[in-house]
């Protein structure tokens, strides 16, 4: 789900996030990536438009990962077809850059994508009287997130009941 702030009504600011979302596929499809999230926010310095762009894949090396001239790339790219689509009515900044070492995971693609990683879990209701993990994650199995937490003990932990989860950065 795109994260927005509203203007003028939520449907416009959806429609908005929509109609760059779909820009933004165009141009990420031809460089063999993908679109992570997109951002539409005021801040203290005007209405911001981040585009979270990532590859495909494992990304477990930094070969692997979204690099700087991707980013470049895309926006290069992205910012023209904005300028002649003018999905906004406003006058915005254009970020784009990938989601990070310690990106949000989202579902059963994203935990199956980064098994053997360390993350950070909390969960909605406690699984094994905890609410927040730290570990790693060893897969899935039947709609269920086995989870590595420190000190070696394994958890099966409902994706339905992952409030947030990141990856943990590791050095």
């Amino acid at each position: 789900m795109p994260t927005l702030c509203v203007w003028g009504g939520h449907g416009r600011a959806v429609e908005a996030v929509e109609r760059i979302r779909e820009a933004a596929n165009r141009v990420v499809e031809s460089h063999g990536l993908e679109v992570f999230d997109v951002q539409l926010r005021r801040e203290s310095t005007g209405w911001i438009v981040r585009v979270f762009i990532d590859r495909p894949g494992p990304s477990g090396t930094p070969e692997d990962s979204v690099g700087v001239e991707d980013c470049a790339a895309v926006s290069r790219e992205l910012s023209t077809i904005l300028d002649v689509e003018e999905p906004l009515d406003r006058a915005y900044t254009l970020e784009v850059s990938s989601p990070g070492l310690d990106r949000p995971l989202r579902g059963a693609r994203d935990f199956e994508r980064f098994t053997g990683r360390a993350a950070k879990i909390v969960l909605d209701e406690p699984t094994d009287g905890q609410s927040a993990f730290a570990g790693r994650i060893r897969g899935l199995e039947d709609g269920m997130l086995v989870f590595e937490a420190e000190g070696r003990k394994l958890h099966r932990i409902a994706l339905t009941n992952i409030k947030r989860a990141r990856l943990d950065v590791e050095f």
